[in-house]
């Protein structure tokens, strides 16, 4: 192998550890940063809270003038209590314990009664809120609590623990009762009644309509634990019952004509039918509470819009005098160089948080300038917006707008968005201009909120209505915006009245 020496011009992205902590900083959501910033207050001594200046002693010495100005009377109230804690204190300190103890020596009965411990109130809680007031228990551990309160015998009880297990989140079973009872017979000598007969218990418990085969099954159940008295409740079941395709198929003449009903009686088992749960299981869940808090809070003051940080979102910080003033240049000990690496840690996180926060407060101030409108009227008046026009008018580049936008909300009259809210595409209009896609989706929602329900409008209708607004809408293009809306098609949509 020659050995050569060879010279070689490239180009190299290189980031100093400044510009990491820089870019971490900025793509943390809010509750991120706080825990960041409280992690480096608890390893970087020279970093503090800069908190407001407190004269305890001027306090300390006003509150003891005013002592001495009150009167007498109120004073031997308060030395009152006094005397006898200190009384009671020395008493605690003369005495001394036994060398032994008798075994069925109670604490309380050596300890004075004024050390008794206070007794324990909601404010003596020091745990986690959250973790005591939101439940966790899943659809199995709800079922599974009832079951534990249902006399039953240890056969059907191992019957039931199957049931319960082939049970998905929903409250539908995934297994049929022939599966459940072909596991089940190598170990128990039980019959198929017997599954079935567990299966019509557990199809009592809470919530209604769990445990069932299939979406005819949990409604018919449901409507079984109505009360007799309720209206409609018979019709409702025979019309799942047999008419269910017509029921899904939205035939609705077909229905009328076998069950001989008229349009307000066909109305009425309709409402009671709506009331259902089509997937019981899902109000019971381990979803956990998610805490959103605004970066940035948009207000209109004297007919302007203002844009200003949220100043809760961080605590403010400084650098330790004390500490810092410790600090000696020819020093080279290690306790000096440990200090003055952590000054400079110390300055680079401050100044990367003021950088987050000047970023954040660009974005957010060209956001909504381009987004005025929306402020004004509303989402209809959404314009389209993208990454590259937000980062051409502050000169940055389009990732840097990406993080900081990524999981940052605004605060604004219309209520809480992200800041990715005010991205959207664009979709061109008759005349040449352009228009929003969630203005489009403004539109279509209001078009299907003012429909006829009697005759819905289809994926073309609507196509032809925003072209004759002068949005040229192609009809898949609206079928793709209807379902991000979560909006049925026109047969699902048809109602009688």
């Amino acid at each position: 192998m020659k050995q050569s020496l060879q010279l070689k011009l490239g180009q190299q992205l290189t980031m100093t550890p400044q510009l990491q902590q820089a870019i971490k900083l900025l793509q943390l959501s809010t509750l991120d940063l706080q825990q960041e910033i409280q992690q480096a207050l608890d390893s970087n001594p020279l970093l503090e809270l800069a908190e407001d200046d407190y004269d305890a002693e001027a306090e300390a010495s006003a509150q003891a003038t005013e002592n001495s100005q009150s009167t007498g009377e109120a004073g031997a109230e308060h030395t009152a209590p006094e005397r006898d804690t200190s009384a009671s204190t020395e008493e605690w300190q003369t005495d001394s314990l036994p060398d032994e103890l008798p075994v069925d020596t109670q604490w309380d009965d050596l300890l004075p009664s004024s050390s008794a411990p206070a007794s324990q109130g909601d404010d003596a809680f020091d745990g986690d809120f959250d973790a005591r007031n939101n439940a966790r228990d899943s659809l199995q551990d709800q079922l599974l609590w009832q079951l534990n309160l249902t006399r039953l015998s240890d056969t059907d009880r191992i019957i039931a623990m199957a049931i319960i297990d082939a049970t998905d989140a929903n409250g539908r079973l995934q297994s049929t009762v022939e599966d459940i009872h072909e596991a089940l017979t190598p170990e128990l000598d039980i019959d198929l009644d017997e599954v079935v007969a567990v299966l019509h218990c557990l199809q009592q418990f809470e919530p209604a309509g769990v445990c069932t085969r299939d979406l005819q099954e949990c409604l018919l159940v449901q409507l079984q634990q109505l009360p007799a008295t309720t209206p409609c409740v018979e019709q409702a079941q025979l019309m799942i019952s047999r008419h269910m395709a017509q029921l899904g198929s939205g035939d609705y003449k077909q229905i009328m004509r076998r069950m001989r009903l008229t349009e307000e009686q066909l109305k009425a088992v309709l409402d009671l039918i709506r009331t259902l749960d089509p997937n019981p299981g899902q109000s019971v869940g381990e979803d956990t509470t998610e805490y959103v808090v605004p970066d940035v809070f948009v207000s209109k003051r004297k007919g302007r819009w203002v844009v200003e940080l949220n100043p809760d979102i961080a605590p403010k910080l400084r650098i330790n005098d004390s500490y810092a003033s410790l600090i000696r240049r020819a020093d080279s000990s290690a306790d000096n160089t440990f200090l003055k690496d952590s000054l400079q840690e110390a300055r680079w996180f401050l100044k990367s948080l003021h950088s987050r926060n000047e970023t954040l407060m660009k974005v957010a101030s060209k956001i909504v300038e381009h987004q005025r409108n929306f402020l004004e009227f509303g989402e209809e008046a959404m314009k389209p917006l993208v990454l590259h026009d937000i980062a051409e008018a502050i000169e940055m580049h389009e990732s840097t707008i990406s993080r900081a936008t990524t999981r940052k909300y605004m605060h604004t009259p219309r209520g809480i968005f992200e800041l990715k809210y005010f991205f959207s595409s664009h979709v061109g209009t008759t005349e040449g201009g352009e228009a929003s896609s969630t203005a489009i989706k403004a539109l279509i929602r209001k078009l299907v909120a003012a429909e006829n329900p009697r005759k819905p409008l289809s994926d073309s209708k609507i196509a032809g209505v925003l072209e004759e607004q002068g949005l040229q809408v192609a009809r898949r293009t609206v079928a793709k915006y209807r379902e991000m809306l979560m909006i049925p098609p026109s047969n699902e949509r048809k109602r009688l009245v």
